[in-house]
């Protein structure tokens, strides 16, 4: 079974210490896969990267003399193509799976570490929002009718949808695209695997989500942080059983989870107009066509598969079928 001890608490405790073979061939396996996923991970979602509040944990951006201290540490890694090529892509997903350790080894812990960190920022991304009068002294913040501070954010989630990028949006939807990679997750053989990379990928969220009440919204005060923190670990509890029961009892009541969660069981939108349910469906359309294609792509492919490459949007890309589906069902 995988420890529960954090990555980096555990590489500090280490310190000091005679490595034995099985520590030695852990950080090796462990320094391989970060600066195979770290460095092509950051060219797929490289806005992401920085919105992480862990990011200066993670290896710095990869360089020729990092590459030649790797050769001289690690052994000699393959050159690799043009980067934004499908060679490119090919080669590192065959050095990611190389390196992947076995399923409940103590190395498992330091990959799936770095790697949901990488996952989440994919999930992170496709909602997010900024709040410019943030770095600004006394200055007024647009308020939703429930007190909610209103920021700036682009994508399909709000243009097309209509949902306000506020705090709750950005939870509900990574939540969502969190419940769509656990759905996938639950693939792995061993469910001690499942259990440290779900642990791991909620920690990321947790983490992400307490940076963004302190800097964004000027929460200071760690226990009301906190408090909110266990309030939104019990909504994704909820969400797994909500949309777990609508995988299994169909698109209708999949929809109603959507709806209570991303538009908080309102029949309005924000300007108070009557909601537009087709927004509902085309939601469930997205979920289902992303968990089809998930399922084609072997663990070790994920992070390279979700954002925007050199072979399209990624998975969790805006793909016009979706729209397509719901309106020729009307």
């Amino acid at each position: 079974m995988a420890s529960k001890v954090p990555c980096v608490p555990r590489l500090r405790s280490l310190r000091g210490q005679s490595p034995t073979s099985t520590q030695i061939k852990t950080s090796r396996i462990a320094s391989i896969y970060s600066i195979v996923s770290c460095r092509f991970a950051s060219t797929l979602f490289p806005a992401a990267s920085s919105q992480s509040p862990s990011e200066a944990r993670s290896p710095a951006p990869f360089s020729a003399s990092a590459l030649r201290r790797s050769d001289r540490n690690f052994g000699h890694l393959p050159s690799l193509p043009p980067r934004n090529s499908l060679q490119f892509e090919r080669a590192y997903s065959r050095i990611a799976k190389s390196v992947l350790p076995s399923p409940g080894s103590t190395a498992e812990t330091y990959v799936a570490y770095g790697l949901t960190q990488k996952l989440f920022e994919a999930c992170s991304a496709q909602a997010d929002y900024k709040i410019p009068q943030a770095s600004q002294k006394r200055a007024e913040v647009s308020k939703t009718a429930a007190g909610e501070d209103i920021g700036v954010g682009e994508g399909w989630w709000y243009e097309d949808l209509g949902l306000l990028p506020t705090f709750s949006s950005w939870s509900q939807v990574t939540f969502l695209h969190m419940y769509l990679l656990t759905v996938r997750l639950r693939a792995l053989p061993y469910p001690e695997s499942l259990q440290t990379y779900s642990r791991h990928l909620i920690d990321h969220f947790s983490h992400n989500a307490e940076h963004r009440m302190d800097v964004l919204h000027g929460i200071t005060s760690r226990s009301i942080r906190n408090k909110y923190l266990k309030d939104l670990f019990i909504q994704w509890r909820g969400i797994l059983a909500a949309y777990d029961e609508g995988l299994v009892k169909g698109d209708a009541v999949l929809g109603a989870a959507v709806w209570r969660n991303l538009w908080k069981a309102s029949h309005t939108g924000p300007d108070g107009e009557e909601l537009d349910w087709t927004k509902v469906a085309r939601v469930v359309a997205y979920m289902r066509r992303v968990l089809s294609e998930l399922a084609q792509v072997d663990e070790a492919d994920l992070i390279f598969s979700l954002g925007p490459s050199s072979m399209g949007p990624g998975i969790f890309g805006y793909n016009d079928a979706d729209k397509k589906l719901v309106e020729g069902g009307r």
